[in-house]
């Protein structure tokens, strides 16, 4: 093939890859979603089920906007105020959620996997936790890291935080990170909290009937006045965890196989 043949067929090669759609381009820019917010005064604006994956949107107020079934991936949300957003059924995949306000969103079945929500992941700070207070994440799929996250009041019934891999091991994060969460008073009716480490967490009249937390790491937790109806501890670490007044720990299930039981204040 010439020269002048290999130009020519470069040009239609490139004029061809210019025509196709851009399948995974977003639907819209930052800038037309801020203006979009801005216009919007008190309505709710809409971007449901709209792509809008990979855009920076730190720090915008999302005006308590329709986000439902929307392909959020990788979108960066650190500092946004996305408190009372609709998210139902929404992409939450890979998103960045540093210091976000999501309080009392709507997060029906959504899928939130290896979010990022701390800047410094050798020295996690309390003012990088993501806020999920009241927020309903009933039936919802998260994996990934919330260190000191607020789930306090939040609906969590049903949720999975448990790894993909029945082995309990995927890529280099082999279990979701939840050190010092805030639970109290949050409903995990039947949540699967396998593996999850949750060391110091604090699930103060925290509803855990028919949780399944087998291999969970609750070192230092405080589940004081919890419902523990039918909850299944297998190997779980109970070292110093705190179980005053809890109730149901007569139908607690595989306590015997638990870890640092005599360290646990097992105090009905």
């Amino acid at each position: 093939m010439t020269k002048t043949r290999v130009l020519n067929f470069a040009v239609l090669l490139a004029a061809a890859f210019a025509a196709l759609p851009a399948v995974y381009a977003a639907d819209f820019t930052a800038r037309d979603i801020t203006e979009q917010l801005f216009k919007a005064g008190d309505s709710r604006p809409d971007f449901s089920k709209r792509n809008l994956s990979d855009l920076d949107l730190s720090g915008v107020d999302f005006k308590r906007a329709n986000l439902s079934k929307a392909d959020l991936f990788g979108v960066d949300f650190t500092r946004a105020n996305l408190s009372d957003v609709d998210f139902t059924g929404a992409h939450l995949d890979r998103v960045i959620i540093i210091g976000a306000n999501l309080d009392r969103a709507q997060m029906t079945g959504v899928t939130m996997l290896r979010p990022t929500t701390i800047s410094n992941l050798d020295a996690p700070q309390r003012s990088d936790a993501p806020s999920f207070k009241g927020a309903n994440l009933k039936g919802s799929k998260l994996f990934g890291r919330f260190s000191y996250s607020d789930f306090s009041g939040a609906d969590l019934s049903g949720i999975s935080v448990a790894p993909a891999s029945t082995t309990g091991f995927i890529e280099n994060l082999w279990r979701s990170d939840l050190p010092g969460p805030n639970f109290d008073g949050a409903n995990l009716q039947d949540a699967n909290l396998t593996y999850a480490l949750m060391r110091f967490a604090s699930l103060n009249g925290t509803n855990l009937k028919g949780a399944i937390l087998k291999r969970a790491d609750l070192t230092g937790s405080n589940l004081s006045g919890a419902d523990l109806t039918n909850v299944d501890l297998t190997l779980a670490d109970l070292d110093g965890a705190n179980f005053t007044g809890a109730k149901g720990l007569d139908t607690v299930k595989g306590l015997s196989s638990a870890l640092n039981v005599p360290k646990a204040l097992l105090v009905p």
